[in-house]
């Protein structure tokens, strides 16, 4: 195990094969592979009837392709300075993967929330695909150039702040840091004009709103006395409506069943203590995000002492990172039989 001392050295000899100055330009040298060549490639594994929802998401502006771009994004980082320092990164950091949320503890949180792409690998890569993410927003919303460069140097240096921070925390430090929400709007509560200050307050307001059973009344009624899920089709759509052969749906729930046996072992004893208490009693295919669109992604209802007593899960098809032609296949934590399960 290295000490700070020489992980300290270690980051300063990283400076000299990618100095600062080494990330300021890109230049794209040939064969770059035709942008909607890359998605297309994707669409395969993909469901045909969805995919006409993810193009016409993503072509709604720049900002909205490059959300479902990281594959393309992914070609244009391969070859780009490193400094050879590896982590766990998110692999899709863009800006609207980031949000407020609440904690296992019920704390309001700052953080992100998407993992489908993480993968071993640059740091830098993340920072890249965040920042730009800020700059494309910023010209989707107007800002002037000004503006844009403000906003993308002010996360560069609060990404360099935190870094700096971290350094010289304990193991166990880090591990528990977390970005409070009242911490946060204590902090930043005088910078902010009186229409910055209500536009964090309306989030934070709807934010709060986004638990149980405001998802229940969102997606679930009563039917003869049954809580069911609601079809919205064809981003929300009801297996029983899905697959109206009964043997099909049968063997479809069964697999999904079995997806969740396998969640349900791998929880801590503490989590699968609570998640015994709840049974599933309805399925449906979801449309999620717009890089994701086309993997099947499925909402399940569960319920526990009744019907003012629901939970929702997700269980999301998770295939191979983007980075992996790059970076190859290494470690990227996974759920049994190649699915994401979480709560929702």
């Amino acid at each position: 195990m290295a000490t700070v001392t020489e992980r300290t050295e270690r980051g300063r000899a990283a400076r000299g094969p990618a100095p600062r100055s080494a990330h300021g330009g890109r230049s794209i040298t040939p064969p770059r592979p035709n942008a909607l060549d890359v998605l297309a490639a994707q669409d395969v594994t993909r469901v045909p009837e969805l995919l006409p929802i993810r193009y016409g998401r993503m072509a709604v502006s720049p900002f909205t392709f490059y959300r479902g771009a990281a594959a393309v994004m992914a070609h244009d980082l391969d070859g780009t300075p490193t400094s050879g320092i590896d982590v766990q990164v998110c692999g899709d950091a863009h800006l609207s993967n980031f949000g407020f949320f609440a904690s296992p503890e019920r704390r309001m949180v700052f953080d992100i929330n998407d993992f489908d792409e993480t993968l071993r690998g640059p740091w830098e890569w993340d920072v890249k695909r965040l920042t730009a993410s800020l700059e494309l927003a910023g010209r989707d919303r107007g800002f002037p150039e000004r503006d844009r460069k403000q906003i993308v140097r002010a996360a560069l240096r609060e990404y360099q702040r935190a870094m700096h921070e971290f350094a010289g925390m304990t193991g166990l430090q880090v591990w528990y840091a977390h970005a409070d929400v009242e911490e946060i709007r204590r902090q930043y509560d005088a910078e902010l004009a009186p229409k910055g200050r209500k536009r964090l307050q309306r989030g934070l307001s709807k934010a709060r709103t986004r638990d149980n059973l405001g998802t229940l009344g969102r997606f679930a009624r009563t039917v003869d006395g049954r809580l069911e899920i609601v079809a919205d089709p064809p981003l929300v759509v009801p297996l029983r409506d899905l697959l109206p052969d009964e043997q099909a749906r049968t063997d479809l729930e069964s697999g999904i069943h079995d997806l969740l046996h396998e969640y349900r072992e791998s929880l801590p004893l503490e989590r699968r203590g609570l998640y015994d208490q709840y049974r599933a009693v309805d399925i449906a295919r979801k449309v999620v995000g717009v890089g994701s669109v086309g993997t099947r992604s499925w909402m399940i209802l569960f319920l526990g002492r009744d019907a003012t007593d629901p939970l929702f899960l997700q269980a999301k098809e998770a295939g191979p990172s983007v980075l992996e032609p790059f970076l190859g296949a290494r470690t990227r934590p996974t759920t049994a039989s190649g699915w994401w399960s979480g709560s929702g």
